[in-house]
């Protein structure tokens, strides 16, 4: 299926458009903002779309060829996707050029940082990570970070047509929200 893919641009784009689609939908999961702590913000909505690209593009560039092809037209996907978001709120071209830019090198660096965490099986490295980038330096991570390497352990078992078919296997956020606090038995009455 993939090599008559990739011999038709239009199939290929659309493909491609679709796990797209598929990975926005899954960053736009209410469980993700209610359960886990992402913000419900611009910076929030940034972040988990970026987050759930990182995960996808992690698994495209451990695949054989032509993964590495999807890789990029997906990236190149989500940056035009930012770009429009970015006019469609007002930033003027100057702007946008600036703000790409920041986008551009946030997002590498994420995905170098939790590549890394989730390759070496760093659960605190990650967490530190994700609390710092996703949750904006406040709360409790342990919850995104179960949901991450649950995604990640998910992803590895993905191939291709599966990735470009039924789209990326992304767990339900809200099996992973941390347990509550139970009340404080310290001694004090």
């Amino acid at each position: 299926m993939i090599a008559g893919l990739f011999r038709r641009a239009g199939a290929r784009r659309r493909a491609v458009e679709g796990l797209h689609v598929a990975l926005s939908q899954a960053a736009r999961r209410p469980g993700l903002y209610t359960d886990l702590g992402v913000p419900d913000t611009v910076e929030g909505r940034f972040e988990s779309l970026c987050l759930h690209a990182i995960l996808v593009l992690r698994r495209l560039n451990r695949l054989p060829p032509p993964a590495a092809e999807v890789a990029q037209d997906l990236v190149n996907s989500v940056f035009t996707q930012l770009d429009a978001s970015l006019r469609e709120l007002g930033v003027g071209d100057m702007g946008v050029s600036k703000r790409m830019k920041k986008l551009g090198a946030a997002f590498y660096g994420r995905a170098e940082g939790y590549d890394a965490a989730l390759e070496a099986g760093d659960a605190a490295a990650l967490e530190a990570a994700l609390v710092r980038n996703v949750l904006g330096g406040e709360g409790d991570g342990r919850g995104l970070t179960a949901y991450v390497r649950a995604a990640d352990a998910a992803l590895a078992g993905a191939d291709l047509d599966g990735l470009l078919g039924a789209g990326p296997p992304f767990p339900e956020p809200a099996g992973f929200a941390p347990a509550p606090a139970g009340p404080d038995h310290g001694g004090r009455a």
